[in-house]
Protein backbone atom coordinates (compact mmCIF):
# COMPACT_ATOMS: atom_id res chain seq x y z
CA UNK A 1 0.00 0.00 0.00
CA UNK A 2 2.87 2.40 1.11
CA UNK A 3 5.01 3.74 -1.56
CA UNK A 4 8.69 2.47 -1.76
CA UNK A 5 12.22 4.26 -2.62
CA UNK A 6 11.55 3.38 -6.30
CA UNK A 7 7.87 3.23 -6.85
CA UNK A 8 4.51 4.50 -5.51
CA UNK A 9 2.08 2.38 -3.71
CA UNK A 10 -1.06 1.46 -4.21
CA UNK A 11 -2.95 4.46 -2.72
CA UNK A 12 -0.32 6.67 -4.36
CA UNK A 13 -1.23 5.21 -7.48
CA UNK A 14 -4.72 4.73 -6.94
CA UNK A 15 -5.40 8.56 -5.92
CA UNK A 16 -2.91 10.11 -8.74
CA UNK A 17 -4.98 7.65 -11.82
CA UNK A 18 -8.41 8.88 -10.16
CA UNK A 19 -7.65 12.50 -9.93
CA UNK A 20 -6.19 12.57 -13.46
CA UNK A 21 -9.86 10.84 -14.62
CA UNK A 22 -11.53 13.55 -12.54
CA UNK A 23 -9.27 16.45 -13.25
CA UNK A 24 -10.21 15.65 -17.05
CA UNK A 25 -13.68 15.34 -16.52
CA UNK A 26 -13.48 18.76 -14.92
CA UNK A 27 -11.59 20.40 -17.10
CA UNK A 28 -13.95 19.38 -20.42
CA UNK A 29 -17.27 20.19 -18.38
CA UNK A 30 -16.35 22.92 -17.27
CA UNK A 31 -15.08 24.44 -20.37
CA UNK A 32 -18.57 23.05 -22.05
CA UNK A 33 -20.31 24.82 -19.44
CA UNK A 34 -18.36 28.56 -19.59
CA UNK A 35 -19.36 27.99 -23.49
CA UNK A 36 -23.06 26.84 -23.30
CA UNK A 37 -25.68 29.48 -23.68
CA UNK A 38 -29.20 27.72 -22.59
CA UNK A 39 -28.90 27.57 -19.21
CA UNK A 40 -30.63 24.87 -18.62
CA UNK A 41 -27.97 22.81 -20.26
CA UNK A 42 -25.47 24.50 -18.79
CA UNK A 43 -27.17 23.76 -15.26
CA UNK A 44 -27.04 20.08 -16.17
CA UNK A 45 -23.15 20.05 -17.25
CA UNK A 46 -23.00 21.83 -13.74
CA UNK A 47 -25.01 19.44 -11.74
CA UNK A 48 -22.10 17.14 -12.49
CA UNK A 49 -19.23 19.05 -12.60
CA UNK A 50 -19.02 21.04 -9.23
CA UNK A 51 -19.58 17.16 -7.32
CA UNK A 52 -16.75 16.44 -9.22
CA UNK A 53 -14.83 19.19 -8.07
CA UNK A 54 -15.63 18.49 -4.66
CA UNK A 55 -14.50 15.07 -5.34
CA UNK A 56 -11.30 15.69 -6.61
CA UNK A 57 -10.74 18.57 -3.39
CA UNK A 58 -11.34 15.42 -1.06
CA UNK A 59 -8.92 13.33 -3.27
CA UNK A 60 -6.19 15.79 -3.37
CA UNK A 61 -6.74 16.76 0.73
CA UNK A 62 -6.60 12.69 0.96
CA UNK A 63 -3.61 12.84 -0.68
CA UNK A 64 -1.74 15.30 0.91
CA UNK A 65 -2.93 13.50 4.88
CA UNK A 66 -1.39 10.27 3.11
CA UNK A 67 2.09 11.81 2.33
CA UNK A 68 1.59 13.98 5.52
CA UNK A 69 1.25 10.45 7.34
CA UNK A 70 4.22 9.04 6.23
CA UNK A 71 4.12 7.46 3.17
CA UNK A 72 7.65 8.38 1.38
CA UNK A 73 7.91 9.39 -2.07
CA UNK A 74 10.30 7.79 -4.68
CA UNK A 75 13.51 9.20 -5.11
CA UNK A 76 13.97 11.11 -8.23
CA UNK A 77 15.35 9.40 -10.95
CA UNK A 78 18.80 8.95 -11.08
CA UNK A 79 21.34 10.67 -13.56
CA UNK A 80 18.49 13.68 -14.01
CA UNK A 81 20.02 16.91 -14.17
CA UNK A 82 18.84 18.82 -10.61
CA UNK A 83 16.83 21.43 -13.23
CA UNK A 84 14.55 18.69 -13.99
CA UNK A 85 14.35 17.10 -10.76
CA UNK A 86 13.31 20.71 -9.70
CA UNK A 87 10.93 21.24 -12.26
CA UNK A 88 9.38 18.02 -11.47
CA UNK A 89 8.78 19.12 -7.58
CA UNK A 90 7.58 22.64 -8.90
CA UNK A 91 4.94 21.39 -11.52
CA UNK A 92 3.92 18.84 -8.62
CA UNK A 93 3.71 21.60 -6.20
CA UNK A 94 1.42 23.85 -8.71
CA UNK A 95 -0.69 20.93 -9.40
CA UNK A 96 -1.83 21.21 -5.40
CA UNK A 97 -1.89 24.99 -5.17
CA UNK A 98 -3.85 24.87 -8.38
CA UNK A 99 -6.37 22.25 -7.31
CA UNK A 100 -7.33 23.73 -4.22
CA UNK A 101 -7.53 27.34 -5.90
CA UNK A 102 -9.90 26.09 -8.39
CA UNK A 103 -11.79 24.45 -5.36
CA UNK A 104 -12.10 27.45 -3.22
CA UNK A 105 -13.03 30.05 -6.75
CA UNK A 106 -15.56 27.30 -7.61
CA UNK A 107 -17.09 27.00 -4.06
CA UNK A 108 -16.66 30.75 -4.15
CA UNK A 109 -18.84 31.05 -6.95
CA UNK A 110 -21.54 28.72 -6.11
CA UNK A 111 -21.97 30.10 -2.44
CA UNK A 112 -21.93 33.83 -3.82
CA UNK A 113 -24.04 33.39 -6.81
CA UNK A 114 -26.83 31.23 -5.11
CA UNK A 115 -26.37 28.60 -7.66
CA UNK A 116 -26.38 25.94 -5.04
CA UNK A 117 -30.24 25.63 -5.40
CA UNK A 118 -30.40 25.70 -9.32
CA UNK A 119 -28.00 22.63 -9.01
CA UNK A 120 -28.82 20.64 -6.63
CA UNK A 121 -32.56 21.09 -5.88
CA UNK A 122 -33.53 20.06 -8.96
CA UNK A 123 -35.96 22.97 -9.62
CA UNK A 124 -35.71 24.70 -13.25
CA UNK A 125 -34.53 28.21 -11.76
CA UNK A 126 -32.26 29.71 -14.01
CA UNK A 127 -28.47 29.98 -13.26
CA UNK A 128 -26.49 33.51 -12.05
CA UNK A 129 -23.91 34.50 -14.84
CA UNK A 130 -21.10 33.58 -13.25
CA UNK A 131 -19.35 36.63 -15.24
CA UNK A 132 -20.38 38.73 -12.22
CA UNK A 133 -18.74 36.92 -9.34
CA UNK A 134 -14.97 37.71 -8.71
CA UNK A 135 -14.22 33.70 -7.97
CA UNK A 136 -15.07 33.24 -12.00
CA UNK A 137 -11.54 34.68 -12.81
CA UNK A 138 -9.18 32.98 -10.48
CA UNK A 139 -11.34 29.55 -11.73
CA UNK A 140 -11.09 30.14 -15.47
CA UNK A 141 -7.60 31.38 -15.12
CA UNK A 142 -7.09 28.18 -12.87
CA UNK A 143 -8.34 25.78 -15.27
CA UNK A 144 -5.91 26.99 -18.52
CA UNK A 145 -3.43 27.10 -15.78
CA UNK A 146 -4.12 23.43 -14.99
CA UNK A 147 -3.98 22.65 -18.74
CA UNK A 148 -0.28 23.76 -19.11
CA UNK A 149 0.60 21.99 -15.87
CA UNK A 150 -0.90 19.01 -17.62
CA UNK A 151 0.88 19.31 -20.65
CA UNK A 152 4.21 19.77 -18.97
CA UNK A 153 3.29 16.77 -16.60
CA UNK A 154 2.36 15.02 -19.73
CA UNK A 155 4.89 15.46 -21.51
CA UNK A 156 7.82 14.93 -18.91
CA UNK A 157 6.52 11.49 -18.50
CA UNK A 158 6.26 10.63 -22.34
CA UNK A 159 9.83 11.95 -22.44
CA UNK A 160 10.98 9.66 -19.89
CA UNK A 161 9.33 6.88 -21.26
CA UNK A 162 10.07 6.94 -25.13
CA UNK A 163 13.49 9.50 -24.92
CA UNK A 164 15.12 8.29 -21.87
CA UNK A 165 13.63 4.89 -21.20
CA UNK A 166 14.20 4.97 -17.64
CA UNK A 167 10.67 3.31 -16.36
CA UNK A 168 10.00 6.72 -14.60
CA UNK A 169 6.10 5.67 -15.44
CA UNK A 170 6.26 2.29 -13.98
CA UNK A 171 6.69 3.67 -10.69
CA UNK A 172 3.18 5.70 -10.86
CA UNK A 173 1.27 2.14 -12.30
CA UNK A 174 -0.08 -0.88 -10.20
CA UNK A 175 2.60 -3.53 -9.15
Amino acid sequence: MKSTSTRYGTVAVTIHWISALLILALLGSGFRAAGLADSAAKASLLSVHVPLGIAILVLTLARLAWWGFGDTKPKPVAGDPAWQTASAKAVHVLFYVVILGMAASGIGMVVLSGAGQSLFSGASASLPDFHDYAPRLPHGLGARFMVALLFLHIGAALYHHFIKKDGLIRRMWFD
